[in-house]
């Protein structure tokens, strides 16, 4: 990775307008105000709202109001809520803020995209999924640093394939790269369906594995439980989600984690099969998963605190041959800058 890619992360000044005060939008509002960007919210919860605000950030429960001070001050639009209540959102924008570029944070970008484009409104969209979060949700899970260190997807689905430099996706592609990267996220490129496939497997496969082993835990009863420890623990961690949410994230990426799945059973099958045969072992499944985690080790770092290896690319957006970088970028999962 290079050495330099958060040396001095360029200041974001422009405003921000962060829709849903939950985990991400919420801990996103926390670190704009920390690096001193001009940030303000909503969210449909008064409580959160009232939260915020007696910590001194600026929020409202009034979504027209927050949309048209977004108009005015051609703020960034962040949506922070769940799929299903995106379509509504939309709407509202499309008549409030109708000239604001806009991202989101959901971890689907299929279905987020298909509702843009369904609108007309993908000229100034760019799709976004931080890899960050923890178990809890709400405003009182919000926390200052979340993204530091952390991926952070940004879509290029929507980029005008000719005389892009005049383009108005262009600036807001790269305000959404800057934002990231000014709360210490590592921005990665990918198109939607790329996406969706790749957090199949490493994020939404975890959640129901990590809920069918909290069930297989409990199902043996009071001694289990008590006998559990930090591979457990570590295991199930992400099954203390709100079930609402895993099912929102599962669900609207149905193939891709359908596929995962059919791998995932696969394997579990033939290690079933051999330990039903006193003449087999685990030999290939261990070596391959030791294989493997080492592979994702030298990767993305140790811990999470770890530097990573991942190749960093600059790129200048809208001169020619820059999507063919980005499409090379997502092809290694590189690390990307903007200049």
């Amino acid at each position: 990775m290079d050495s330099d890619a958060h040396a001095n992360p360029a200041p974001v000044r422009a405003p921000v307008c962060i829709l849903g005060l939950g985990l991400i939008g919420g801990s996103l509002l926390r670190d704009l105000h920390t690096v001193g960007c001009p940030a303000f919210g909503w969210n449909r919860s008064s409580g959160s709202v009232d939260a915020a605000a007696a910590e001194g950030f600026d929020v409202s429960t009034d979504l027209v109001a927050t949309l048209s001070r977004a108009a005015e001050q051609d703020a960034l639009i962040v949506l922070g809520v769940p799929v299903p209540a995106l379509g509504t959102l939309l709407d509202t924008i499309a008549a409030h803020a109708p000239d604001c570029g806009f991202t989101d944070v959901t971890s689907v970008k299929g279905d987020v995209l298909a509702l843009v484009r369904d609108r007309g409104m993908a000229g100034r969209f760019v799709g976004g999924h931080p890899m960050a979060g923890t178990a809890d949700s709400g405003w009182e899970a919000t926390v200052t640093g979340l993204f530091d260190g952390a991926v952070w997807v940004v879509t290029h689905d929507n980029a005008p394939q000719d005389d892009t430099s005049g383009s108005p996706w262009i600036g807001v592609w790269r305000r959404v790269v800057e934002m990231a990267d000014s709360v210490g996220a590592s921005v990665v490129p990918a198109r939607a369906r790329k996406h969706d496939n790749a957090v199949a497997r490493v994020s939404h496969l975890p959640h129901v594995l990590a809920e069918s082993l909290a069930i297989t835990a409990d199902q043996g009863g009071a001694l289990s439980l008590s006998l559990a420890a930090s591979s457990f623990r570590d295991g199930t961690r992400v099954a203390g989600t709100s079930p609402g949410l895993v099912r929102a994230m599962c669900e609207n990426n149905r193939d891709a984690l359908v596929t995962a799945l059919d791998e995932t059973i696969a394997l579990l099958t033939a290690a079933k099969d051999s330990l039903a045969d006193p003449d087999e072992d685990l030999q290939q499944l261990t070596q391959d998963g030791h294989d493997a985690r080492l592979r994702f080790e030298a990767r993305a770092g140790r811990t999470r605190d770890a530097p990573t290896n991942r190749p960093f690319i600059r790129v200048r957006p809208g001169t020619d041959g820059w999507l063919e970088q980005l499409h090379y970028a997502e092809t290694v999962g590189a690390h990307i800058g903007v200049f």
